[in-house]
């Protein structure tokens, strides 16, 4: 059983790239191997994690949730304040706020199960609802896009119901 921890994010400044998908039209992989090799272009960057981000704009709900529903998708680093603006690249300002984080251990083809635990047992049992708000994985030094060991934090927007 995953038990998030409720934490209080500050604002970040992330900056990197994004594009339209759904989960039925999923393009992830493509969008961090165009990623990748800009990413060592950005500079001031706060740490080494990486940001995978979903922008979901009220289409995010139980009620309303389809495969075929529209999102934006981000492959991002966190930057200092300040950072130059780098060609083909865009600023994200991630607003703060209350978030749900759990720690999912595995590969990412095997998410589902996690993913049908956070939104089908642990928030209706749970005393928050989901927030408008950016979704975001944080992919740290544990995370292997190919190991069954990989690690890496799923960072879900809170409000009390």
């Amino acid at each position: 059983m995953l038990i998030p921890k409720i934490v209080t994010l500050a604002p970040k400044i992330l900056v990197g790239i994004n594009q339209q998908m759904s989960l039925t039209n999923n393009t992830t992989a493509q969008l961090w191997q165009k990623f990748m090799p800009m990413r060592k272009l950005i500079k001031h960057t706060v740490g080494n994690d990486l940001y995978s981000l979903q922008q979901y704009n009220g289409v995010l709900s139980l009620s309303n949730f389809s495969p075929d529903n529209i999102f934006t998708k981000w492959a991002a680093v966190e930057v200092e304040p300040g950072n130059d603006m780098l060609e083909n690249m865009e600023v994200l300002n991630l607003e703060g706020g209350l978030y749900a984080v759990f720690l999912y251990k595995g590969l990412p083809a095997n998410y589902s199960p996690t993913f049908r635990y956070i939104f089908g047992t642990w928030f209706p049992q749970s005393e928050y609802e989901v927030d408008d708000r950016p979704h975001f994985e944080v992919l740290g030094e544990k995370y292997s896009n190919a190991s069954p060991d990989s690690e890496e934090e799923i960072w879900i927007p809170i409000k009390l119901k």
